[in-house]
């Protein structure tokens, strides 16, 4: 199993909301590529990148993506705000390693499934989840889908994986849903990555228990 830390950007900053509250970030630094080359000097080889104001639709990190991008060298996945063919290639083109979409995944069946077959094994479709509700607009809007059905239906893609995030742990470091991740792995016919409330290494085990491909970790998780 894989650990991928993440770096969320808010206004330029890594910034680790709890539960996925706006105003409620648990820590905040102010230099994404400082941060992006400490998990590097950590002996990480993959980092996912959130962009949380593209997410929100209040606008974007770009140049910071752009930055990060061209200062590392392990594999980068970007996400947050992706809803359209164009930025998905300009992501790639911009060296991305993989293109990570959440909302038009989940709300446009269709497109997603043109997209993925478009770049088949480059797309992770991020599902993120409170009360086994699909939750999307960077975690602002809930949804009526179940996650297993979201999950059954998506992994049949020739997608990268699905990335599925307990929001009501992200930022807790109460230790990820497993009874949820448990479930999305007997569901999924994709591989399966975690993300929420990972903060040890025995959590991790537990996870790879579980038949999960990766999990994701954030600042305070540095340490497992």
């Amino acid at each position: 199993m894989i650990v991928i830390p993440s770096i969320p950007i808010l206004r330029g900053f890594c910034a680790l909301q709890v539960q996925g509250e706006p105003g409620r970030e648990h820590s905040r630094i102010a230099d994404p590529v400082a941060m992006a080359h400490l998990w590097e000097q950590t002996g990480f080889t993959r980092i996912h990148i959130a962009d949380l104001d593209a997410a929100t639709g209040q606008g974007s990190n770009d140049q910071t993506i752009l930055d990060v991008l061209a200062s590392t060298r392990g594999e980068i996945q970007v996400g947050g705000g992706v809803r359209t063919e164009e930025r998905i290639d300009w992501l790639l083109e911009a060296g991305s390693s993989s293109v990570v979409v959440g909302t038009r995944a989940v709300e446009d069946q269709w497109w997603i499934e043109e997209a993925a077959h478009r770049t088949p094994n480059e797309l992770m479709i991020a599902t993120d989840v409170r009360d086994r509700r699909v939750v999307t607009q960077g975690w602002g809007k809930h949804t009526a889908y179940d996650v297993m059905d979201v999950v059954h239906e998506l992994s049949s893609l020739p997608i990268a994986g699905i990335v599925v995030t307990a929001v009501h742990r992200q930022g807790t470091l109460h230790g990820p849903d497993l009874p949820l991740m448990e479930d999305v792995v007997e569901a999924a016919s994709c591989p399966v990555y975690a993300a929420g409330g990972v903060a040890s290494v025995g959590q991790l085990r537990s996870l790879s228990d579980r038949g999960l491909a990766g999990a994701r970790v954030a600042r305070e998780g540095r340490h497992v």
